[in-house]
């Protein structure tokens, strides 16, 4: 898969890619990343991309040419499909995994990235597909954002991670947070991990998972839990376990007394 990011700051995309899982994945070949400098496509000797607004405002205003041509410059419209562009905006929809996984299908998606005070709207209606959003906050540019994206992508694309469980049990994949997790040793603090992780039951792990991990949605993201369809017997679980823990805190509580 191939990801191109047009912004005024390509050293902080491409420094931020190139360390770690990403980073080794682009050195085997499972990705691809580009970096287009839209200054390079500015017109004029100063490197000059922006311009007051029309109407008013504070600030500065990305205009359409540097963008439109550093877009262009990435294909042959002649020979091949516009590949899919996504603009990094406070306006878009906000990315969750069910997103990532629709992009991680793209053989090529190219990630604009503004800055000042955006883009002209004009070059936005004609080359981008699609506006993404990280969160309900404003950025002083889309790069930090671009590189969420193409590292929340790129998990899922075949090579990247050593198989598909290493994602498919991951928070959000399933719509629900992902259970603790635990290693060596097996007592911390005097707190053992759970026995049934130590069983080799894996039918019993597995269940165990699933319903700590829907206990988690439940106290820490609600809001994910009501999307859902829990049965009798789930719920049953879930406030079996809130029980279980409200005796645990209250006998530490007792004790610290």
């Amino acid at each position: 898969m191939k990801f191109s990011v047009l912004t005024l700051f390509p050293n902080q995309v491409s420094g931020f890619l190139h360390e770690s899982i990403i980073g080794r994945a682009m050195e085997k070949g499972v990705i691809e990343l580009q970096t287009i400098n839209i200054r390079d496509f500015a017109g004029n000797r100063y490197g000059k991309v922006d311009d007051t607004l029309f109407g008013g405002g504070t600030g500065m205003l990305m205009q359409c040419e540097p963008v439109y041509q550093a877009f262009s410059s990435l294909y042959d419209a002649t020979k091949e499909s516009k590949p899919h562009c996504v603009f990094m905006s406070p306006k878009g929809s906000v990315l969750d995994q069910a997103k990532a996984k629709d992009l991680s299908k793209y053989e090529h998606v190219v990630i604009l990235c503004g800055h000042y005070e955006g883009i002209d709207q004009r070059v936005l209606d004609e080359i981008v597909d699609e506006d993404l959003s990280i969160g309900d906050y404003v950025l002083t540019g889309g790069e930090v954002a671009a590189c969420v994206v193409i590292d929340c992508v790129s998990r899922m694309i075949d090579g990247v991670l050593p198989n598909s469980e290493a994602y498919e049990e991951e928070s959000h994949m399933n719509g629900y947070l992902e259970a603790p997790q635990y290693t060596k040793p097996n007592v911390w603090h005097d707190q053992a991990v759970p026995e049934v992780m130590l069983s080799g039951n894996h039918a019993k792990i597995k269940e165990w998972k699933r319903i700590h991990g829907l206990y988690d949605t439940w106290k820490r993201r609600p809001d994910l839990l009501q999307k859902m369809e829990l049965s009798a017997e789930d719920w049953q679980s879930l406030l079996a376990i809130d029980a279980e823990k409200h005796e645990m805190n209250k006998e530490t509580s007792i004790d610290e007394n």
